[in-house]
């Protein structure tokens, strides 16, 4: 955009200006400014005859001339200013009154500073306020019987002038604010429409982010439930065919804990296939649900600390030798937290089988003032061959996941004797006073 003229968008053109001769964003723009062209070019060879007969000028000439100032309207979108100086050139031959009418429009209308408009305004006001002054002295000059004083015909000249430049101009101001509010709404509408885009990829990160979580929370406890009881259930059926021969009441006795095992892995498998079934139908519900769709409920009926001395007990019946100690006064510490302690606790014994044959373990549970820290320690194996069992290597990893969900610690790692330390600490939230 040059200083000397500026780009006027149609109607669906942004205000961006284009290079080269074909400037009209439209080819019904090109139509309009070619058909006001020619009508200007008419009127102008018109009052050109006039001017010529007044001024003893070839008629030719003027019209010729005329003709060219008139058809200069065609680039009034290109270079509104320099078309309105030409018609403001033309005004003392009183010729061009469309040419000023839509040039002036034009003008105001354009993206130019307002300050040019207003001064090119003005001046155009000037110039058709004298062109008035001159044609009313010579019309009354004409005219001997009609007579009108100075301030009279000056007065008549200004709001002729004012008649014929304000409201072009006031009217290009309007379209222009209105273009502008117009363009204003488009890009709010477009950057909202962004913003929503951004949310709806952000939503999508979530839910894919919470679909992850919650595969690894159902990958973690169906870990923790089949591990633990299906690793017991190897070690008795191993010394149940140990002693089938030698022993037939312990043999017994060994088989119906297998059968209680088993059983209890059944209902636990069922109870979180009941959980997976219930985070299912709340994923399809409508999204005016209370729960979230992709956040599993806390186990129904699920271990609690109290439980513990059963899940030492089972793996004494094992045949592990395993020491439990409660330190501290026992309290209910909520559901959540009571599930992770006895997850930590259930996931420890089951490595002890699985890697410490015939150790010696100790299991440890401390009740503080807001915490509460669970300590299960096992000794090197006694020479006790192994009971070859799968191992995922996702049991430690699994138990970190769970406490630091709570915001605790844990830690696990190799004693210096060659034995193996699981630790946990849960916050707890704060006591009612």
């Amino acid at each position: 955009m040059s200083t000397t003229g500026a780009h006027v968008p149609d109607d669906g053109d942004r205000g961006q200006p284009r290079s080269g001769w074909w400037w009209w964003a439209r080819r019904r723009g090109f139509f309009l400014d070619l058909a006001l062209a020619a009508v200007s070019a008419v009127e102008c060879g018109f009052e050109g005859v006039t001017f010529a007969h007044k001024t003893g000028v070839a008629p030719a000439v003027c019209v010729l001339l005329g003709f060219l100032a008139g058809a200069a309207l065609i680039l009034r979108r290109r270079w509104p200013i320099a078309v309105v100086l030409l018609s403001i050139a033309v005004s003392p031959a009183q010729v061009g009154f469309v040419l000023s009418m839509v040039a002036l429009y034009t003008l105001a209308a354009s993206e130019v500073p307002r300050r040019i408009t207003v001064s090119l305004a003005a001046m155009n006001g000037v110039a058709s306020t004298l062109v008035a002054f001159v044609r009313f002295q010579d019309s009354l000059r004409n005219d001997n019987g009609r007579s009108m004083s100075l301030p009279v015909i000056a007065i008549t000249s200004v709001l002729l002038a004012l008649g014929v430049t304000a409201p072009p101009v006031l009217l290009g101001l309007y379209v222009r604010a209105r273009r502008r509010l117009v363009e204003s709404l488009r890009e709010r509408a477009d950057g909202l429409e962004r913003e929503l885009e951004l949310l709806a990829e952000k939503a999508a990160e979530r839910a894919e982010r919470a679909r992850a979580e919650e595969r690894t929370r159902i990958a973690r406890d169906m870990h923790d439930v089949v591990a633990h009881r299906v690793s017991l259930m190897v070690v008795h059926a191993a010394a149940l065919k140990a002693v089938a021969l030698k022993d037939p009441a312990k043999a017994s006795a060994s088989a119906e804990l297998l059968g209680d095992m088993g059983r209890e892995a059944l209902t636990e498998l069922r109870q979180m296939l009941g959980v997976l079934r219930t985070a299912e139908v709340e994923r399809v519900a409508p999204a005016s649900s209370v729960r979230p769709a992709a956040v599993l409920p806390d186990e129904p009926d699920g271990p609690c600390l109290d439980q513990l001395g059963e899940l030492v007990e089972q793996s004494q019946a094992a045949g592990m030798t395993v020491e439990f100690t409660v330190e501290g006064e026992e309290r209910p510490c909520g559901p959540r937290v009571e599930q992770t302690v006895y997850r930590v606790v259930q996931e420890a014994l089951t490595n002890v089988h699985k890697h410490a044959a015939g150790a010696k373990a100790h299991v440890r549970l401390a009740y503080r003032e807001v915490e509460i820290a669970v300590l299960v320690l096992n000794g090197p194996s006694d020479g006790t061959p192994a009971t070859l069992l799968p191992s995922g290597g996702h049991g430690l990893l699994g138990m970190k996941e769970r406490v630091t969900t709570h915001g605790g610690g844990f830690a696990a790692g190799p004693t210096p004797d060659g034995g193996f330390r699981v630790s946990a600490l849960l916050p707890l939230a704060a006591r009612p006073t």
